[in-house]
């Protein structure tokens, strides 16, 4: 479909840059299918797959059974016959009934066939807090998968890296757990390309260059972060890098930095304990020891259950803690 003439104007949000990328790649490859609970008639809880039935017809883009189990069931067996499945699990925290199938099915296929079958899939699936849902709504569970050999898991945070990770994920032999953080969904719009263009799986992105300490994070959480800075003096040269693919993680790009800079914090949603910033703050000690001034800062959720919508933004990093954090590491 045309773009509107406001989204010529003032860009995409980032729903509308994924279902762009869905329509364009429905288009070009006519192996792509859409699946999960409402995706058709209704266009999806968040209205992502919005008009992909009506363009496609309802055996391209399909209403499936209440089934996240099966959804994945079926999305496997599609793609080990040679279709490109873009199954939606239209929660976070629905992705459970579906674990078995994700990591002991399609993980394992390409090293259980040494080779002879891959998994082509791309499960997406609506990710993180800030928006006053229920439980089972708000929670951010990257590190559960990213642990386990045989997937690839991303988290875009803009609408042109959602739209080219999108297309990247798609056309990837291998499955990929594509975290949407709803709560920049419609946000904020950008000017996206309008044409075919990929934005490489592993590859992080620095959005502000710095000297004296780094920031990474990913997903909603670059925008406290950026928020954050903005509370700390002028004169503190703060390098701010989104991971975007939290498997495999572009551990040169935040090597690299951290080496430079000798400070480090990690932001993320996701409780502390056994997260991926626990992962990245290891690989940090690992390879920029002899570089570090100051111990490496983790400003996360708490190691409690995702509260409901009164106490929600208590739990989710601000701008006031992660800004105290990195006043922590410079004055250490």
């Amino acid at each position: 479909m045309p773009r509107t003439d406001k989204q010529l104007q003032d860009g995409l949000t980032l729903v509308e840059a994924i279902n762009e990328a869905l329509a364009q790649e429905m288009e070009r490859d006519n192996r792509v299918v859409c699946l999960g609970e409402d995706v058709g008639l209704n266009g999806g809880v968040f209205r992502v797959t919005e008009g992909l039935q009506k363009r496609f017809g309802a055996d391209r883009c399909i209403d499936s059974p209440l089934s996240e189990s099966g959804i994945m069931g079926a999305s496997i067996g599609l793609a080990m016959a040679g279709m490109r499945p873009i199954p939606e699990i239209q929660f976070e925290g629905f992705l459970g009934p579906a674990y078995d199938q994700l990591v002991n099915h399609a993980a394992r296929f390409r090293n259980r066939t040494r080779g002879a079958i891959t998994v082509p899939l791309t499960v997406r699936v609506p990710w993180g807090g800030g928006i006053h849902a229920p439980e089972f709504h708000s929670d951010s569970p990257e590190a559960i998968y990213t642990h386990n050999p045989g997937l690839k898991v991303v988290c875009p945070s803009t609408p042109t890296d959602a739209k080219g990770m999108l297309l990247a994920a798609i056309r990837d032999p291998d499955p990929v757990v594509f975290f949407e953080p709803k709560r920049v969904y419609r946000s904020f719009r950008e000017q996206v390309p309008e044409g075919d263009y990929e934005v490489p799986i592993g590859k992080a992105k620095v959005v502000s260059e710095g000297s004296d300490i780094t920031v990474v994070t990913w997903g909603s959480m670059v925008f406290e972060c950026l928020a954050a800075m903005d509370e700390l003096p002028d004169d503190v040269s703060i390098e701010l890098i989104d991971l975007r693919t939290i498997c495999p993680f572009d551990a040169e790009t935040v090597a690299q930095s951290v080496e430079k800079t000798g400070r480090a914090v990690i932001v993320q949603e996701a409780p502390k304990t056994c997260s991926m910033a626990s992962e990245l703050s290891a690989v940090i000690q690992e390879r920029c020891f002899l570089h570090l001034k100051a111990p490496v800062q983790r400003v996360c959720g708490f190691d409690v259950v995702m509260p409901y919508a009164k106490l929600e933004l208590e739990y989710l990093p601000e701008k006031k803690r992660i800004a105290a954090a990195i006043a922590q590491a410079l004055a250490y």
